[in-house]
């Protein structure tokens, strides 16, 4: 079954191309192209969809509050295609719960891997939206990391995710078994009140810049 996917952005350029670049490969179906954030949250909400592709400024609804909605009323997995100026929505877009976040500028070849991965249940981010990203954190959060809530092993987890395993390679490292890697990154998820993986990775690696994790 190829994966089911909807593109959301308002350059008509950039919707056709990638669906042409999709359809080219028999493990994707787009479903639907839309110019804005309602549109594809509308779209979610009536069809089945695997992988939303969302540009951030859209009209109507930007793609941080259409993630936002897909994400919380759909099972619908959003990977968010981003530019370099867009920065101040990143942050942002991690709390809507978004599972991955690229440049448009990537190659082809790049953008199908990470939608396989997103739709796999893996988190994806490109090493310069990861910067942005901690820096938007940097700006708009000071606070100090309480360290003794977590364990030892709850920290190697948190540091194997930052590098961007997934639980089979974590499990595989640490040689314990995949659903013990998923009891850990839950007992994180409630000790942070953090969504999803991707915001595990990007708390550890802030916690890490300010010498909190050693």
């Amino acid at each position: 079954m190829p994966i089911k996917i909807i593109i959301a952005d308002d350059d008509s350029l950039i919707r056709e191309s990638l669906k042409i670049i999709l359809e080219m490969d028999k493990d994707f179906e787009v479903v639907s192209c839309v110019d804005d954030g309602l549109k594809a949250l509308n779209y979610c909400l009536n069809h089945k969809v695997d992988v939303a592709l969302i540009d951030v400024r859209m009209p109507i609804m930007n793609g941080v509050q259409a993630s936002y909605e897909i994400c919380s009323r759909t099972k619908t997995k959003v990977l968010i295609l981003t530019t370099f100026d867009d920065d101040e929505y990143i942050v942002d877009a991690i709390r809507s719960g978004a599972k991955g976040y690229l440049l448009k500028n990537n190659s082809p070849e790049n953008i199908k891997n990470a939608i396989k991965m997103v739709y796999e249940g893996n988190s994806v981010i490109q090493d310069v939206v990861l910067d942005k990203i901690k820096e938007g954190i940097r700006k708009r959060d000071g606070s100090k990391i309480d360290m003794s809530m977590f364990t030892k092993r709850e920290i190697e987890i948190m540091d194997l995710i930052s590098k961007g395993l997934s639980n089979k390679e974590i499990a595989d490292k640490l040689f314990i078994s995949e659903g013990t890697v998923k009891n850990y990154i839950s007992s994180i998820l409630d000790k942070t009140s953090l969504q999803h993986r991707t915001q595990i990775a990007i708390y550890y690696l802030n916690g890490k810049e300010k010498n909190q994790f050693k």
